[in-house]
């Protein structure tokens, strides 16, 4: 992946994300299914300024959906759990 725009395509924000963030500084990201760990790493060193410490990745599978008669199904799309060990990014406070 060249462009580090491409690699994060936005947070995630549940319940879950915000107990991880709180608790072990670990931020969860929606990724480009393409990119790799090292990807991730980089593009998030760069864009927030921050240290990364572990990157884990986990791949979430599209669910079927029925409006009316009609079945289909969302996207796929990866999901990346990444733990800092220097600064901190709040996207509460962004938004």
């Amino acid at each position: 992946m060249r462009n580090l725009y491409d690699v994060l395509q936005g947070p995630r924000l549940t319940e879950k994300a915000s107990f991880l963030q709180e608790e072990d500084g670990a931020v969860v990201l929606k990724v480009n299914p393409k990119a790799n760990k090292i990807d991730i790493k980089r593009a998030v060193e760069k864009m927030f300024s921050v240290k990364v410490k572990d990157v884990r990745t986990a791949k979430i599978h599209g669910k079927q959906k029925r409006v009316g008669r009609f079945i289909g199904s969302t996207s796929d799309w990866k999901k990346a759990y990444v733990t800092l060990s220097e600064g901190k990014i709040n996207f509460a406070e962004e938004l």
